[in-house]
């Protein structure tokens, strides 16, 4: 496989059983993470129901921020290079952290989304990849008598015994480069007990990654060749 994934975006939510918003854990985790230097997030601000932190960002539509609400932590990386390893470290040390001065016992589920973009090798622009290698269309779409701005696909994956988690993969072209494929995967998983660590918070992150930039380039492998071969 040769293609060289430009991930986007990455998302994640920890449920958890509903408490009163208080910012003041929050706030004394943004002065640890100042104390040990280098910290990973550098604003604090309060909610009207929680408290945020985050990172400056300059371009346009990024964002770099964990919400802690009243009932779910909500990590967003969106156009900031953060990488897979980055990322999954973060929502593991703060959810570890703000489990602790919170009392939360239990993640009731875990939401990971993983944005990313690849070029095909044999096609010039995403929409002809899609509609002749992928979709195998050829006038099809006349039949609706103008011209499909986006065309994608979406696969969802149920939760089996020896995967017992669901993915929701997307495959579009994309709007603002032509020459670009949008991959999205959203994953889902079960509850984490607080008590017998967050690591699996960490795995769930590198599974969601693993398939969309793994797997999921794998299949569409298979339609990227030149037509006529």
């Amino acid at each position: 496989m040769h293609y060289a994934p430009r991930t986007i975006a990455f998302l994640c939510e920890l449920l958890h059983p509903p408490a009163t918003p208080d910012p003041a854990p929050i706030q004394r985790i943004h002065n640890e993470l100042f104390q040990g230097g280098n910290p990973a997030y550098q604003s604090f601000h309060s909610l009207p129901g929680g408290a945020v932190l985050s990172n400056p960002v300059t371009r346009p539509g990024a964002v770099s921020a964990v919400e802690f609400l009243g009932d779910r932590i909500r990590f967003r990386e969106e156009l900031t290079g953060t990488t897979a390893e980055d990322f999954a470290a973060r929502v593991v040390g703060l959810a570890e952290r703000a489990a602790e001065l919170r009392g939360i016992q239990i993640f009731t589920a875990q939401t990971v989304v993983v944005r990313t973009l690849v070029n095909p090798r044999h096609f010039t622009d995403s929409k002809a990849f899609l509609r002749e290698g992928l979709l195998g269309f050829e006038g099809e779409t006349k039949a609706f008598e103008r011209e499909p701005e986006l065309l994608g696909l979406r696969l969802v994956f149920r939760p089996t015994r020896d995967e017992p988690w669901a993915f929701s993969l997307r495959v579009e072209s994309f709007g603002n480069d032509p020459r670009s494929i949008f991959l999205e995967n959203h994953g889902t998983f079960g509850p984490v007990i607080v008590a017998r660590g967050l690591e699996g918070t960490r795995a769930n992150v590198e599974r969601t990654y693993e398939f969309v930039t793994s797997r999921a380039l794998s299949f569409l492998e298979q339609f990227d060749v030149r037509l006529g071969t």
